[in-house]
């Protein structure tokens, strides 16, 4: 198995990267999610691993953190999910997003994920019940009423999930709904 490769970035081609590891280069598929946060091509790089081995190849998938890696491999737990699908949820959603999704048993949110069916959603949302949120620091899963309200409602105006994410960050614990949509849209007019 290989668990983890550090090394020098030499390209970056969506969802894939090559990475030099002691003169040998490693094509390694990662989550969008990580791909944001690679630093420049020729500076190091250290990636957690899932080594794949199927009948048609043999497959390296990167993460950039512990909890991304285990949400990939808890997705390929589940019947009718490839490689493939778990990046694509993990590209569309962050592991705390998928968690929330998940508690929250939110299909429609599931299904702004391309490549993902009512039907699957469903199959996620089932399948994934108690074993995300277990694993995740508490943190990781909001339980606040008024921060998932501005979140919910930042997502029916239109805007990603990157970029609801990054708003609720810069918004104070103790806002309230409408204090906070009214600053996260200021925040997000400004980008």
């Amino acid at each position: 198995m290989i668990g983890r490769l550090s090394g020098i970035l030499l390209e970056k081609n969506p969802p894939q990267v090559l990475l030099d590891v002691q003169g040998v280069g490693y094509e390694i598929d990662v989550p969008m999610s990580t791909f944001y946060n690679l630093p420049a091509n020729g500076e190091k790089l250290s990636l957690l691993t899932h080594f794949a081995v199927r009948e048609d190849g043999q497959f390296l998938y990167g993460f950039g953190s512990e909890a991304e890696r285990f949400a990939f491999r808890l997705l390929l737990k589940i019947s009718g999910v490839g490689a493939r699908l778990a990046l694509s949820v993990l590209s569309g959603l962050s592991v705390s997003d998928l968690a929330e999704v998940v508690a929250r048993q939110e299909v429609g949110r599931l299904t702004k994920v391309p490549g993902i069916g009512t039907k699957t959603a469903e199959r996620l949302l089932l399948e994934l019940k108690g074993k995300l949120a277990d694993a995740l620091p508490a943190s990781a899963v909001p339980t606040d009423g008024a921060r998932s309200d501005i979140l919910n409602a930042l997502l029916a105006l239109g805007y990603n999930d990157r970029e609801a994410a990054a708003a609720m960050k810069q918004l104070p614990a103790d806002t309230t709904t409408s204090d906070g949509i009214r600053q996260a849209l200021k925040l997000l007019s400004r980008v």
